[in-house]
């Protein structure tokens, strides 16, 4: 919320300095995150009147103007502005002052001049010059009662901050500047004064009769007709002034007004014109297929969980977000309906982001405005309706359909103590409850006190004990807290043995040059088709972004997105990881603390490699990262549990050149090469190799068991073994390992593949050979040459009989 400190200062004054103030107010949970200067630093600048404009007479679009600028001397000025013409009065610059730095950085200094040859003694100033304003149509032409030779500071009150807050949701009390008048009296204790509220007497019986149909949308409706307001009315300086400090620009005193009154007290309303109004009102919930076309000029399609104000069969306005076009006033209204309503949270919450837009109204509402004083800022909106576009009102109609509650909460004196960390008294409780305006009563329990609060009307926020034992350390100060560190047990929280935690996981993970992402739960839905082939992701009720609308099954989309992201900022070799949850949908997970009914969030751990296997480097020829570099990287985080790769396919990866990755024969994730599709749909250069991996499997590790050190020798013989070129390796190594030879066989390694480049004799063109060396060890005796060659023999028989494998000749 952005505010001017001259605004503030007006309800509420303490003798602190603009820092101060800021300070204050971020200590108290309010949090200042911009100071800005209305206007940049300049001097020399006073209000002047145009006497006389006579045309240059060497420049068609230059004029020589007479300019009094209170001084007691007639000034000779050079304008080129359009809009310059005798008797306005605007700002001038005289000789020797100084202009807010221009595109060079540079102060513009004003001197005695000549341009084309006449003199000029000053200059005239437009809003953007001084720094007042982006926009800039020429001269800024100051009102007719603007005093002459004034500074222009002074006058304009350009020595004012505008506050920038950066509120939470939890203080909607404080999204007006009463709001935050009233905190900062409380935290400081100097006096509130708040504009003075007096009803409207009623000048006319005009009334439009209005049916609160739905009161869990609106628990309180006020409104009343005007008739005979001039439309065209100018709006006043000072509410101009304001609005425009609070970032608001003028539209039209109708609106201006009722949003002024937004930001000074909180309350929303809205004005319609009504002549437009066929019939009577109604609040209730939008029909399913009903459209409006709101003031914004967008067309909506709205459904039954929308709440509207409607004349009949005809929608009005979206309520607590925004009017509709058709009833909205204009230069040729001369009767309005004033509207200002409290609308529940909940039924607001939502409704304008489902539209991809946001109002000041539907920000308010769905953090709660205060309903208690609804027809008394009804009563201030319509009193300056009458003085700035006259007319006459009619009676306020007011309907209560259903009262805020506001359960009492009880705070402990002792648990107030223990939670603050310092010995609060309860005068001090009571005096902070009643700085803040909360009421409560005293109740003796034992050795302790209660102090039972009520919230007041405004306050949403007050729910739980700890939100009143935060009230009073707020204000009694943060800095006051003793410094000390805390005493509690400290006992680490060790894991057992066989597991590890995923911080360890994502060391090792970086110790492979990898290196760690963040990135949102929730993804471009296209994603999910490309890389997981789900047609019908989990979607986000209230996306914060349009596309960013599903929930990810996936980490790749991310990584993807990623790597683009560095590709565009010129990176050759990308090593990216995230570690983080997915979420699909199962029907077997139930309802708990830790889980959600009907949906599974597994945690993964995803790693994307892209462009050169090593870094720039002189020991190795250069090439791209391949499968088996990744699969290594897989193995790698597995270890020492062994792994098995199997061929599989999977929507995101190239079909011939992905492996589901098993453990103990259980999936636990895949490796592979991007689709050739995507590597095209993305626009990457090359084919980045990701993994994707259960983290529940990688947390998971064996104990070492003790095994003692072979007393016997191994015994290694090489094999070369003819296959066919689709003879997987694990086959043949399988068939080895499980060959009948009573356990002496202790591993098998392929160390070279032969394969022909022209027919060799033994060896088929489909064929291929692979040298495997065998380990063989028996634990307890020495092994004899005829034991071994029974082993051998019966290694190849298995080989032959499993894979049709023979010895090459």
């Amino acid at each position: 919320m952005q505010f001017p400190e001259s605004w503030l200062r007006s309800f509420c004054n303490p003798d602190l300095s603009t820092q101060q103030l800021a300070d204050l107010l971020t200590m108290a949970g309010l949090e200042v995150e911009e100071l800005q200067p209305v206007a940049p630093a300049f001097t020399g600048v006073v209000v002047a009147q145009v006497l006389e404009v006579a045309k240059h007479p060497d420049a068609d679009r230059l004029n020589v103007c007479k300019v009094d600028a209170g001084t007691g001397e007639v000034l000779q000025i050079v304008c080129g502005a359009p809009n310059v013409r005798p008797g306005i009065k605007i700002p001038c610059a005289t000789v020797g002052a100084e202009l807010p730095p221009g595109a060079d950085g540079k102060v513009f200094k004003i001197k005695l001049g000549k341009l084309r040859g006449v003199e000029s003694q000053g200059m005239l100033c437009s809003a953007r010059e001084l720094g007042i304003s982006e926009e800039s149509n020429g001269l800024h032409i100051l009102a007719e009662d603007a005093p002459l030779g004034v500074n222009i500071r002074e006058h304009l009150k350009l020595d004012d901050t505008l506050f920038t807050l950066k509120l939470t949701p939890n203080l909607a009390h404080c999204l007006s500047v009463a709001g935050i008048a009233r905190e900062v009296s409380a935290l400081t204790g100097a006096p509130l004064t708040l504009p003075s509220i007096e009803p409207v007497k009623p000048g006319v019986d005009a009334a439009l009769k209005v049916t609160v149909q739905a009161p869990e949308l609106c628990g309180r409706f006020a409104g009343r007709v005007i008739q005979g307001v001039n439309p065209k009315a100018a709006t006043p300086d000072w509410m101009v002034e304001r609005l425009a400090r609070c970032g608001q620009r003028p539209v039209s005193a109708l609106v201006d007004i009722s949003n002024y009154v937004m930001f000074e007290l909180g309350q929303p309303s809205h004005v319609f014109d009504l002549d437009k109004i066929q019939g009577e009102l109604q609040v209730r919930w939008a029909q399913p297929g009903e459209t409006l076309k709101l003031l914004n000029g967008n067309t909506v399609t709205l459904d039954e969980q929308v709440g509207v104000i409607a004349a009949g069969a005809q929608v009005e306005s979206l309520a607590g977000i925004m009017g509709g076009d058709e009833t909205a006033v204009g230069d040729d209204t001369r009767n309005v309906y004033l509207e200002a309503a409290f609308w529940w949270p909940k039924a607001i919450a939502g409704r304008a982001r489902r539209y991809n837009f946001s109002t000041d109204a539907s920000h308010r509402f769905e953090r709660g405005v205060d309903p208690a004083p609804t027809v008394q800022y009804l009563e201030r909106i319509t009193q300056l309706i009458l003085d700035i576009c006259g007319g006459q009102a009619g009676a306020v109609d007011d309907q209560i359909l259903k009262a805020a509650e506001r359960k009492p909460v009880t705070l402990r004196l002792s648990r107030a103590q223990r939670v603050i960390g310092m010995p609060v008294t309860l005068t001090e409780c009571q005096t902070v409850l009643h700085r803040l305006g909360l009421p409560y009563s005293t109740v003796a329990r034992g050795e302790d006190t209660d102090l039972v609060v009520t919230p007041p009307s405004w306050r949403f926020d007050l729910q739980i004990e700890e939100d009143l034992i935060e009230e009073v350390v707020r204000v009694i100060g943060f800095d006051k807290l003793p410094k000390r560190a805390p005493l509690a047990p400290v006992t680490p929280l060790v894991l057992p043995e066989a597991r590890r935690s995923l911080h360890t996981v994502r060391h090792e993970v970086a110790a492979r040059g990898y290196q760690e992402v963040i990135t949102f739960s929730f993804v471009e839905e296209r994603w999910e088709a490309d890389f997981a082939g789900n047609t019908q992701p989990i979607r986000v009720l209230n996306p914060i972004a349009s596309p960013l609308a599903v929930m990810r099954s996936t980490l790749i989309g991310s990584l993807v997105e990623v790597l683009k992201t560095n590709l565009s900022r010129k990176a050759e070799r990308v090593r990216l990881f995230e570690v983080g949850r997915v979420f699909k949908r199962d029907a077997t997970v139930p309802d708990s603390n830790l889980t959600v009914a009907g949906f599974d969030q597994p945690v993964r751990v995803s790693g994307l490699a892209y462009g050169p296997a090593d870094a720039l480097q002189w020991g190795a020829a250069a090439r791209n990262v391949d499968f088996f570099d990744v699969k290594g990287d897989a193995e790698a985080l597995l270890a020492p549990r062994q792994a098995t790769f199997v061929a599989a396919e999977h929507p995101a990866f190239h079909p011939g050149r992905c492996a589901q990755v098993l453990v103990a024969g259980q999936p636990v994730g895949f490796v592979g090469e991007l689709h050739p599709k995507w590597r095209q749909a993305y626009d990457l250069p090359l084919a980045p190799v990701l993994f994707e991996l259960d983290a529940s499997v990688l947390s998971q590790r064996v104990v070492p068991a003790f095994q003692s050190v072979p007393r016997m020798q191994s015994v290694y013989r090489d094999l070369a073994l003819v296959v066919s070129d689709t003879t997987a390796h694990d086959a043949v190594i399988g068939a080895i390992t499980q060959a009948a030879t009573d356990g002496l066989v202790r591993g098998a390694r392929l160390f070279d593949i032969y394969k022909p480049k022209t027919p060799v004799a033994g060896m088929a063109e489909h064929e291929r050979s692979l040298a495997v060396r065998v380990e063989l060890r028996d634990d307890e005796q020495t092994l004899t040459d005829e034991r071994i060659d029974a082993a051998m023999q019966a290694v190849l028989a298995a080989v032959g009989s499993a894979v049709g494998a023979r010895v090459r000749a």
